[in-house]
């Protein structure tokens, strides 16, 4: 199942996030995958929000479809929205209480700067902090996100982009680009909390589900908006 809700894929794709925990060494080509090194070094909208990461991956797929056949899909992207086209047992069997979406949903293709996107039903959200349609969706989440959910600033010093980016080809195809961007403090709990040891081999696995599962979607037929 290209969506990821059955028992097979979830299992397939827990072994590729144990594999990837196992394989640091691997990093350097898991946070560039199917990006060009010109995707790898640009700067793309949203960069200047962590000017300085402790690390960044930068992830692509070329989509047989226009930028605005794709970016519906991606306007509604979050938990309680269309969900993150990725392995949702995993993403549930960790209480993210996600839905992914296999069409365009009309409810949800409102958005704008400023609004919350969850990833997990309890954690706290990041902020639409760039918008530019048919071209980039820029998430941010830093300590101060943590009052807006909790009424108490988040102690751990860890700050990220997660930016969805679309760059139209010139045979009627597009790069779909995912680019993640982390700086954290100094301490283990938020060296652990946003460095790479355990985010990166997840954001690998899921973002690589994410972006097949978005191109299966939209290349056929009833990916059309």
């Amino acid at each position: 199942m290209a969506n990821g809700r059955g028992r097979l894929e979830a299992i397939g794709g827990a072994f590729r996030i144990a594999f990837a925990l196992a394989t640091p060494f691997l990093r350097p080509w898991r946070t560039r995958w199917g990006a060009t090194s010109e995707e790898v070094t640009r700067n793309w909208a949203g960069d200047l929000l962590v000017p300085g990461p402790d690390w960044q991956s930068t992830m692509a797929i070329t989509v047989n479809a226009p930028p605005e056949r794709i970016w519906p899909f991606l306007v509604q992207v979050g938990q309680g929205r269309g969900g993150f086209y990725s392995y949702e047992r995993l993403e549930n069997l960790i209480g993210c209480g996600v839905v992914n979406a296999e069409r365009v949903l009309p409810e949800h293709q409102s958005l704008a700067v400023g609004d919350l996107i969850r990833l997990h039903r309890q954690g706290p959200p990041l902020t639409v902090a760039v918008l530019e349609t048919h071209r980039a969706l820029v998430m941010h989440g830093g300590p101060a996100d943590g009052l807006a959910t909790t009424g108490t600033a988040n102690a751990t010093d860890v700050e990220s982009t997660w930016a969805l980016l679309l760059e139209p080809g010139t045979d009627g195809t597009t790069r779909l680009v995912s680019r993640t961007r982390y700086r954290h403090g100094r301490t283990w709990i938020e060296r652990l909390a946003g460095g790479p040891t355990l985010l990166e081999p997840i954001s690998y696995v899921m973002t690589r589900k994410m972006l097949r599962v978005l191109k299966h979607l939209i290349e056929q037929p009833s990916g059309s908006p």
